[in-house]
């Protein structure tokens, strides 16, 4: 593999508990109970798409809402051990790496940016950038565009069901960030325990 594109949320930093924690505590106040487990099935996708998937009454004013809040979480955040050596070495060995996110720019600013991650990335695809999101394969084909990125050489490294959806509908291969510890019921082309498991893809 030449080209590593990467998913954010549950892949690089761990955000779960920031977005579905700031999520549950706006729909308490507006007098809607949703479980964590409800609200967690759709972690990895635009946030637009997630309370349109849950069918949120008043959507767009629980959208303004729900990115200011989770500063009351971001203490929760944090990067998964060994990604950024990882980064690292990858570049070392001339791997072309990008990121293709459902964050919008000021969450990627308020994460990716702020935990010193965005040196790591010669190109990073947002919410902004696309028409459509995961499980759409336009941010990775972006990435890729992007990179001038071929296909064959290219692995997207995500955690979801939605990740390897856009993987596959790119034409790519889909690597599971299994250092999450999440063990969801996929079937990926290429499973990583580490981060350091990217290497042997060198």
């Amino acid at each position: 593999m030449k080209s590593f594109i990467f998913d954010i949320d549950g892949t690089l930093l761990d955000t779960e508990t920031m977005y579905i924690k700031s999520l549950q505590a706006i729909l308490h106040e507006r007098g809607m109970e949703r479980s964590y487990a409800e609200l967690a099935t759709t972690f990895g996708i635009p946030s637009k798409d997630a309370l349109l998937r849950l069918k949120v009454p008043d959507w767009e004013r629980v959208l303004a809402l729900w990115g200011p809040r989770t500063q009351d979480y971001r203490s929760t955040v944090a990067v998964y051990a060994g990604v950024t050596d990882a980064l690292q070495a990858l570049k070392d060995q001339g791997a072309q790496l990008a990121i293709m996110t459902s964050k919008r720019r000021f969450e990627y600013d308020r994460d990716v940016v702020a935990e010193g991650l965005s040196g790591y990335f010669s190109q990073a695809v947002i919410a902004e950038d696309v028409a459509h999101g995961k499980p759409a394969p336009d941010g990775i084909l972006l990435a890729m565009e992007r990179l001038h990125a071929d296909p064959q050489s290219t692995v997207y490294v995500g955690d979801t069901l939605y990740d390897l959806e856009a993987a596959h509908a790119a034409k790519v291969q889909f690597g599971l960030a299994a250092w999450n510890g999440k063990h969801p019921d996929l079937t990926p082309d290429v499973s990583f325990l580490t981060p350091a498991d990217m290497l042997k893809l060198l």
